[in-house]
């Protein structure tokens, strides 16, 4: 597939001047203007993430309410139930206040819904099933609750409290809950931060109060031991690495680096991850381990996992989560091969602006994954849907340009629910409704979207010569990190480019290309193109778009250029 290349306009008198005030590069000076930052005070903070930089978490909106209600619940003995979700962020944010609130006096239990049989959210099957395993007046909910508000004002009428802390949307009109804590609500602040990070601040007004009143175990309570859970929710929930959940996610991944917490240990174990562990690590090896319990039942196994005490606790829980992430793989490659075969068999580039897929009995737990599997692929917004009986789910991942929540507005009259956000959303719909559905959702498409907006955009940095890049130039680019969404990792180019050396095959099925690229004869560098496939290889003078990286063997550190794109030379 062929990019549609975005290249940053170089301002050389704005990061000349950053580039001498901070003593950096003028590359390092242009990524960090590129990402929206260009006044040098700002830019200390950003390159030196320091927990002291956080902010009084009393100024997210509800936050003293929601403290003073369990505060109250602790002085009256009170039993609170944490009420859950079954992601990364949902089971990372109900440990935290577990073990802080446990640790801090409050009797406390916790409920994760099970996926197929209570669905998402603060679900009234799954509020009442939790109630009857735990009766209680006060419920805290946590990565949900936001919309819910016919659930939390039948929880009313039978007098149980709800305290509410999450970061999706707000409904409108909102849930009458205790406490709503919720960054949607905050003009603009904190609205990076996911659950995990909310529940440290939660935390962390718990025990700011508690110093000031004399709570028990608050004087000496500390905090940062918490940080290895809030950046594998962060990370895992894939919301923006910017703002406070900069310094959160890289405190977290230093603590994560050096955890003794047994859980993550075995995890690390199950995973084979032996070196550092930085956002890669934590995306793709630990968070869909985790991911997998609740993917394909319920996530109270990720729960335990990380709650565990010792090594002979965990060991046997991260196995099995390893052996559930690779059940969940090969359902998901099942379902995207016939996804992928359905849609190329009627498939038409020019007026399918728009995907809709649907299947009896595709599993609904990984539907989400195979939607982003399929977009990458055709680069169309898409739904894939499955199920039995007569309601069906699914999941839809869109692009730049279409919103996704506002288009299924306007297919109300077609779907049972549906919710979410631009980017990412759920539906539940009658699979009489699919084809109808996916006729609406096309004229939506081909409304809003232009033929170009069809075409992936690919974000270049600079322009740079090869010979600029270095493992020192690499050493400072760094300074960047954690990147992830919303600081995307660099990625530049170099114009004018030839192959010294002819070019390789590599893996069992000779997917993936090995090259080396030199302008005039000057400094070459070895570059991996993964997963090439049948795509043309470069030829003559090419501009390469590349991301730069450090390839270590035989304990040799060198210079390697991850391959994005390549055009014919102008």
């Amino acid at each position: 597939m062929k990019f549609r290349w975005n290249l940053a306009p170089p301002q050389p008198l704005l990061t000349g001047q950053l580039a001498k005030q901070l003593n950096i590069s003028p590359l390092l000076a242009q990524c960090l203007v590129n990402r929206g930052h260009s006044e040098p005070a700002a830019l200390v903070g950003f390159l030196e993430p320091r927990l002291k930089q956080l902010a009084d978490p009393f100024l997210l909106p509800n936050m003293a309410a929601a403290v003073d209600r369990l505060l109250q619940a602790r002085e009256r003995n009170e039993p609170l139930v944490i009420f859950g979700d079954y992601d990364v962020d949902g089971v990372t944010s109900t440990t935290i206040l577990f073990e802080v609130l446990g640790r801090l006096g409050w009797t406390v239990n916790f409920y994760l819904p099970h996926r197929m049989d209570e669905g998402y959210g603060l679900s009234q099957d799954g509020v009442e099933n939790c109630l009857k395993k735990f009766p209680t007046t006060l419920l805290l909910a946590v990565d949900c609750g936001s919309t819910a508000v016919n659930t939390i004002a039948w929880l009313k009428d039978r007098s149980v409290d709800t305290c509410v802390l999450d970061h999706h949307q707000v409904s409108n009109p909102a849930p009458e809950a205790v406490a709503l804590v919720n960054p949607q609500l905050s003009e603009g602040r904190f609205t990076e931060l996911c659950s995990a990070g909310l529940a440290f601040k939660l935390a962390h007004a718990l025990v700011k109060r508690g110093r000031e009143t004399g709570l028990p175990g608050a004087a000496d309570f500390d905090l940062r031991p918490l940080l290895d859970l809030v950046a594998l929710g962060t990370i895992a929930d894939l919301v923006p690495l910017t703002g406070e959940n900069r310094i959160l996610v890289t405190a977290g991944l230093e603590r994560l680096n050096t955890t003794q917490r047994p859980g993550l240990l075995a995890l690390k174990k199950v995973a084979q991850i032996n070196g550092p562990i930085g956002t890669y690590e934590v995306g793709f090896q630990l968070a869909p381990r985790l991911n997998a319990a609740g993917r394909l039942e319920t996530a109270e196994e990720s729960l335990h996992l990380l709650l565990a005490r010792d090594e002979k606790t965990a060991a046997p829980i991260a196995n099995n989560l390893d052996a559930r992430n690779r059940e969940r793989q090969n359902i998901e490659k099942s379902i995207v091969k016939e996804a992928i075969g359905a849609i190329k068999a009627r498939f038409n580039p020019d007026t399918d602006f728009i995907i809709v897929e649907g299947q009896l009995l595709w599993h609904i737990g990984v539907v989400g994954i195979v939607a982003s599997r399929v977009l990458q692929e055709f680069y169309r917004p898409t739904f894939i849907i499955g199920g039995d009986g007569s309601e069906w789910r699914g999941s839809g991942r869109s692009i730049a340009g279409f919103d996704l929540a506002a288009a299924l507005r306007e297919c109300d009259d077609l779907l049972i629910r549906h919710g979410g956000h631009a980017m990412a959303a759920g539906v539940t719909i009658h699979p009489d409704n699919l084809d109808a559905f996916r006729q609406r959702l096309n004229e939506i498409a081909r409304r809003l979207l232009k033929p170009q907006d069809l075409q992936p955009p690919l974000r270049l940095d600079a322009e740079v010569s090869l010979n600029e890049i270095s493992l020192e130039t690499l050493a400072e680019l760094d300074r960047l990190k954690p990147t992830g969404m919303g600081n995307s990792a660099v990625q530049l180019c170099a114009r004018g480019v030839m192959n010294s050396r002819p070019l390789q095959r590599m893996g069992a099925d000779k997917q993936h290309v090995k090259l080396w690229v030199t302008v005039g004869g000057g400094v070459t560098h070895e570059c991996v193109w993964w997963g090439a496939g049948k795509e043309s290889l470069p030829v003559g003078k090419f501009d390469l778009a590349f991301a730069p990286q450090v390839n270590e063997f035989n304990g040799k550190r060198a210079v390697q250029l991850k391959v994005l794109d390549w055009r014919a030379a102008e």
